[in-house]
């Protein structure tokens, strides 16, 4: 059985509200051995998988596959299942109050990889090892999904 998700309807939270977003773990093989893509983020410069806001009509995983698409140039195929959460605060600009945010993560297997995509110029992308990766990540939470993510529980 496959699971069913939703598109999300955008409304307005309070401004303390945990705000909720949408990752993908792109991976792929090569010469057997998983591949792990990740991006630097454009201020802080940190290692981390794509990930954004909820889209309008979009369901959670199509949002991460958009993510993947704007911040890293990989079009391929995502499993609907989310894989993990993991939480962060994301610092505004501005210099407000950071704000707590969860990321609910999707596994994507990479098919394309494209030069040319919306964010090329403001970030970096790597492919590396499912070990190397989880180790250039910040986030404990996210390592962890990275360190226990198994591409074959996935019919992609």
């Amino acid at each position: 059985m496959r699971p069913r998700q939703h598109p999300v309807k955008l409304g307005r939270n309070a401004k303390d509200s945990v705000r909720t977003q949408f990752g993908a773990l792109v991976w792929r093989w090569r010469k057997d051995k998983l591949q792990v893509l990740l991006i630097k983020t454009r201020r802080r410069k940190r290692w981390i998988i794509p990930k954004g806001w909820p889209m309008d009509g979009q369901t959670p995983v199509q949002a991460a596959a958009t993510e993947a698409w704007e911040e890293a140039g990989i079009k391929g195929r995502p499993a609907p299942i989310c894989i993990g959460l993991y939480s962060y605060q994301k610092y505004p600009r501005n210099g407000e109050m950071p704000m707590p945010c969860v990321v609910a993560v999707f596994p994507l297997k990479a098919r394309w990889e494209f030069d040319k995509y919306p964010e090329a110029s403001e970030r970096k992308r790597k492919w590396v090892s499912q070990k190397k990766a989880a180790a250039m990540v910040e986030d404990a939470e996210l390592a962890q999904i990275i360190r226990h993510f198994n591409p074959r529980l996935y019919r992609l």
